[in-house]
């Protein structure tokens, strides 16, 4: 099926570049994950058949990201209520495991009221999360019209989902995207004796609906708009989505509070061409097929860090297996190995930790990255009467980093 289906998209590409000339790259991908009839994403229900996860790979690694939120929550004194907010939740794996630890704490939490709001684009993922999460105790048609679905978990907490983050209530929020931004619509732009142009996609014009990759005749307004006058590397890759988004987390955290933690795999601003295609856990080629392949690019870390514009501080990226060890990765896989009592779940338990942790495998190539409240991190005044104000705790999981 998947073959007939990438034809329909490429026929209707092929049309369309034919009737309008290149595309964007950004263009081509949102085409490529997200065409109503053809997508990968709307076809598919998009996770899973050509990639793993972390979460789907091992139960801690959601654990320790659930105890990440609890840390933060009680370093700055434990509010009364908080919303955990996840932005594309994929199967919803992520969110139980979390669920998992706050229900294992719930007398740390008692006094706090806890929800879960998800923003989920996908009606057939939210089908696959609500089923999770909720067992499928669902309120059909939620009263307050921002959100298009209600339920409680298993344990007991009010879950909303919403399609976009600008319709998630305001208030003090933990929000968390994991392998979220890799997947928005990139422009990808390369230098030339005559200054930068943007790479667009076009029909090949000696192979009847093959896609190529071309440059702009001149300089395209994304070009003026996202090339930083001081940038050295030679082809850029720039995601506007990524920067819209990350500007409003800053902003929310700015005015409410609480943190965001970014999981993803990407660089600091250093990597040049990342743009590739999974089909079958194999590399695709980008232009082929298109709706049949997940498309996806790295993460560049010093674009949002740029665009979060000093509302909010951030900290990392810091690499998934110095986050995981900071976070006592190690400490409860000795308790989960101890309390397993065949091999095969020791094989299991081993095999996902090396998954996770190996450099060659996702320890070095996923990072982590937080952005918090300028005051969570500010170091009290030498001037004031030091017992005045209590020393700023470290943030778990970034540690080693607060002494830079």
């Amino acid at each position: 099926e998947a073959g007939g289906n990438g034809g329909a998209l490429q026929r209707h590409l092929s049309r369309k570049l034919r009737a309008t000339g290149a595309v964007t790259v950004a263009e081509y991908m949102r085409e490529a994950l997200t065409n109503p009839g053809q997508g990968y994403y709307t076809r598919r229900g998009g996770v899973g058949r050509d990639f793993v996860t972390s979460p789907e790979i091992s139960q801690v690694f959601g654990e320790l990201i659930g105890i990440w939120f609890i840390s933060e929550w009680m370093a700055t004194g434990k509010p009364k209520a908080f919303q955990l907010v996840e932005l594309g939740p994929g199967r919803g794996t992520l969110t139980d495991d979390i669920l998992r630890v706050f229900n294992q704490l719930a007398s740390l939490l008692s006094k706090c009221d806890v929800s879960v709001h998800l923003v989920e684009v996908s009606p057939k993922l939210s089908e696959t999360q609500a089923l999770m999460l909720t067992g499928g105790k669902l309120q059909s048609g939620p009263e307050d019209k921002s959100a298009y679905m209600k339920g409680v978990s298993k344990t007991g907490i009010p879950i909303s989902w919403y399609r976009d983050i600008q319709d998630v209530p305001p208030g003090y929020s933990f929000y968390l995207a994991h392998e979220f931004f890799d997947a928005l619509p990139i422009h990808k732009f390369q230098r030339t004796e005559r200054g930068w142009r943007e790479v667009l996609v076009d029909i090949d014009p000696e192979v009847p609906d093959q896609l190529r990759f071309v440059l702009s005749p001149s300089s395209t307004p994304a070009t003026e708009n996202f090339i930083q006058p001081e940038e050295r590397r030679d082809h850029v890759e720039v995601c506007p989505e990524a920067g819209v988004i990350i500007q409003r987390l800053a902003c929310r955290i700015e005015k409410d509070g609480g943190a965001a933690l970014v999981a993803d795999y990407g660089h600091d601003g250093t990597k040049t061409d990342t743009f590739r295609g999974f089909r079958n856990h194999k590399h695709h080629d980008v232009l082929k097929a298109p709706g049949t392949a997940d498309l996806t690019a790295d993460v560049d870390f010093s674009f949002l860090r740029k665009m979060t514009q000093g509302r909010t501080a951030t900290l990392g990226p810091i690499k998934q297996r110095e986050f995981l060890k900071n976070m006592g990765i190690d400490l409860r896989l000795q308790v989960l190995l101890q309390n397993s009592h065949d091999t095969a779940t020791q094989q299991q338990l081993l095999h996902s930790y090396d998954m996770l942790m190996n450099p060659k495998k996702m320890g070095d190539c996923f990072h982590f990255f937080a952005l918090l409240p300028h005051h969570r991190l500010a170091q009290p005044d030498k001037k004031e009467k030091p017992e005045s104000k209590s020393p700023v705790a470290p943030v778990a999981g970034f540690d080693e980093l607060l002494l830079k």
